[in-house]
């Protein structure tokens, strides 16, 4: 496994089949894409055998004060293997000046992060589903 904290001399062919275990509308391969682009930063986890994308994280931050890590993802058949891990432990290290990093998780997977050094805390969401394959303009 090779990770790697940029979209550097990876193409699109390297990200298709990532998004999202479960989820019924998942963002299309070009939205990922921008998406990731957008993103103030990526860790990526790819597979040295196939070159593919197999996890990524990414963070969204005003670079000053706040990071709110929206999304991390590692495909099916490569969780497990302490990938998911790396790939937070690769980010809170890129964050690590900053006063505070959040994110928000479905309860089943709350014991995960607090093993990586997150606190539980109440948040508030709206979600429109409608949108879950993401608007791209």
């Amino acid at each position: 496994m090779t990770f790697r904290e940029s979209l550097e001399g990876i193409g699109i062919d390297q990200l298709s089949g990532i998004f999202f275990d479960g989820w019924p509308n998942p963002p299309s391969t070009p939205t990922f894409l921008k998406m990731l682009e957008q993103s103030y930063a990526v860790e990526l986890a790819v597979d040295e055998a196939t070159g593919n994308v197999v996890g990524f994280i990414q963070a969204i931050s005003d670079g000053i004060l706040s990071a709110y890590i929206p999304l991390l993802e590692v495909l099916p058949e490569y969780q497990g293997k302490g990938i998911g891990s790396d790939l937070i432990k690769r980010m809170f290290k890129r964050l690590g000046d900053l006063y505070m990093i959040d994110l928000l998780c479905d309860n089943e997977l709350q014991e995960f992060y607090e093993k990586r050094g997150m606190q539980k805390a109440s948040g508030m969401v709206i979600r429109h589903y409608h949108n879950q394959a993401g608007v791209v303009n």
